[in-house]
């Protein structure tokens, strides 16, 4: 196998997160802020986290409680997820779930 094999569990796009996310002045990686709390009853979690990512925002989620356990049972968190985003970016990020609210109308 060699040095170079690396067994990773889920985490193959951290490090493209990481990548994107932006740095404050002293090269960390900026604090997050919370957007929303998405139920995950409708895939709105998934649907929300690729449009913001499409438009260039890094966004990353974490499940509530227990949701490890229920995504890995029922593919979903039963208590749902939050969406975070660079602090920096949280303004941009809210106009555009705003204006994909207003579509749904």
């Amino acid at each position: 196998m060699g040095d170079s094999f690396k067994v990773s569990w889920g985490k193959g796009r951290s490090g493209e997160l990481l990548e994107n996310w932006p740095r404050n002045e002293a090269g960390e990686p900026e604090e997050p802020a919370l957007l929303c709390h998405c139920k995950c009853l409708d895939m709105s979690d998934q649907l929300r986290m690729n449009m913001l990512k499409a438009y260039g925002i890094p966004c990353l989620s974490a499940d509530r409680g227990d949701g490890n356990f229920g995504r890995l049972i029922l593919g979903m968190s039963g208590e749902g997820v939050d969406i975070f985003v660079p602090k920096s970016m949280l303004e941009d990020a809210l106009a555009l779930c705003e204006e994909e609210n207003h579509e749904e109308l």
